[in-house]
């Protein structure tokens, strides 16, 4: 099988304490193919740079962090490198072996017949065969609290839900087809979401979007409720600029509360099988703060993107 050559993007932001072991996991990869290493950090005022600098990479660009906006970083990324093939890495997400690499471009390469049968991948039967971009699997870090390693489990575990989801995917490990790129480059006025409203855009373009499971890292957070509310106030926000990405959010106040609680009861199974029964009632707290701060940023949203079309 021949694997093609690529650049990996390593996004990065004050994370000193993970970088190290993220990037020594990179340079010991088994990839038949050349690759080169682009780093864009985000303003770091920890030993991330410091860190970045002695590993050695093809390329290291640092901007202000006032200046980071996701989509601008993302396409910044794609035309500092050349390949048709671009991997993006967020430099807290360590690959867990040294076939990360190998398994994210096989799952490109693999013929749609094979991936149909295959356990490690998914294929969506709308494509054209014109693969436009993959994302691998993530597990959480051993100190993750249990609801949020429910969340990952139920994103990206062997049963995950998010395949009956109106569409998923998440650019923490993933790969760009430069092609579907230039077609559809990333938006720069969305602060969160940028990553699932680009590739819902391709597919929905003609391009297929696949998963690959046997493409592991490592990576996870441990949000505070004030964390919780922001992110996804700032993902209904987004999702405003997108409508058909909103079916299925709870988009109405009681459905946002009856949705948190189902969310809840899900995780007391979670937390039951996994014996972390002391950690339901922080679960339950999460679960109806992602709700109510999603539904409040989709009204927001959705009243910024439609004023801002009135207005040409």
């Amino acid at each position: 099988m021949n694997l093609p050559p690529l650049s990996i993007v390593i996004r990065s932001k004050n994370d000193a304490i993970l970088i190290d072991e993220t990037l020594k996991s990179v340079v010991s990869q088994d990839y038949p193919a050349r690759v080169r290493r682009l780093h864009i950090d985000s303003g770091s005022t920890d030993r991330t740079c410091e860190v970045i600098h002695d590993s050695k990479p093809d390329q290291f660009l640092q901007i202000r962090a006032e200046d980071y906006v996701p989509g601008r970083v993302l396409n910044t990324g794609m035309m500092l490198s050349s390949e048709e093939w671009v991997v993006f890495l967020n430099s807290d997400a360590t690959p867990v072996d040294r076939f990360w690499l190998k398994n994210l471009m096989t799952c490109v390469v693999e013929n749609p017949g094979r991936i149909e049968n295959s356990r490690s991948t998914m294929h969506d039967p709308r494509s054209t065969g014109r693969v436009g971009a993959v994302f691998g699997r993530q597990i959480p870090r051993p100190d993750c609290r249990a609801v949020y390693a429910h969340d990952y489990e139920r994103c990206f575990g062997p049963n995950r839900e998010s395949v009956r989801w109106p569409h998923f995917f998440s650019m923490v490990s993933s790969a760009v087809r430069r092609a579907a790129w230039v077609e559809q480059p990333f938006r720069e006025d969305l602060r969160y979401s940028e990553d699932e409203e680009w590739s819902f855009r391709i597919r929905n373009s003609g391009w297929e979007v696949r998963y690959a499971a046997d493409s592991v890292v490592m990576h996870s957070h441990n949000y505070t409720l004030a964390q919780v509310r922001k992110r996804n106030y700032g993902e209904g926000f987004a999702l405003g600029a997108t409508p058909a990405l909103a079916q299925g959010q709870a988009e109405f106040l009681p459905g946002a509360v009856l949705a948190a609680g189902r969310d809840a009861l899900k995780d007391l199974v979670y937390c039951a099988r996994n014996r972390k029964l002391l950690q339901w009632p922080d679960a339950f707290a999460v679960r109806l703060v992602q709700r109510l701060g999603k539904w409040d940023g989709l009204k927001a949203g959705r009243k910024y993107y439609a004023s801002r079309e009135s207005n040409g």
